[in-house]
């Protein structure tokens, strides 16, 4: 993935505190043109920096608030099937190969611990599963956050620390 500069990660940022802002908006608080905004706005969603709209659905409002993380366990060379069947679990909205003792690591939301357990019968039947430990989210601590990473790297660049949001003083480097 292409490095991001310092304009990239200003309009990320602005972004981050005021989602919906429209270029125009975006830039006159940045002191950029709008086509400017516009451009670096498409290269950042085509790049995949700018991830798909639907990661800020919220699985609770659609009536799956149950979360749970299942370390799958598998036999190696049957790991690009299963992935393939897994995808087909639509309760399975995130799956990471990981090192450990387990070989893949998925988030898996349910509407209620009856589902969670149909899921993970779904789970144990594919071919190439040998063993999936479940544990159950009691609360999310720390959301998904990405703001104070996009404050340290435009610190970095511009060579002195960037203020946080939270705190309003310079962010830990």
């Amino acid at each position: 993935m292409q490095q991001l500069d310092a304009t990239d990660l200003r309009i990320l940022s602005a972004l981050s505190h005021r989602p919906k802002a429209s270029a125009v908006a975006l830039a006159t608080e940045l002191g950029l043109s709008r086509n400017t905004v516009q451009a670096r706005l498409v290269r950042l969603e085509t790049s995949g920096a700018l991830l798909p709209f639907e990661q800020r659905v919220n699985p609770a409002a659609l009536g799956f608030g149950l979360v749970s993380f299942v370390h799958i366990h598998v036999r190696q060379r049957l790991l690009e099937s299963i992935v393939d069947r897994l995808r087909g679990i639509p309760e399975i909205i995130e799956a990471h190969g990981v090192t450990g003792s387990a070989d893949i690591l998925a988030r898996v939301v349910a509407g209620s611990a009856e589902e969670l357990f149909r899921v993970n019968g779904q789970i144990l039947a594919i071919e190439g599963v040998e063993r999936a430990d479940t544990s159950l989210s009691m609360a999310e601590l720390i959301p998904h956050r990405t703001t104070a990473l996009m404050e340290m790297r435009l610190g970095s660049l511009s060579g002195a620390a960037a203020p946080t949001r939270e705190t309003g003083s310079p962010a830990a480097g």
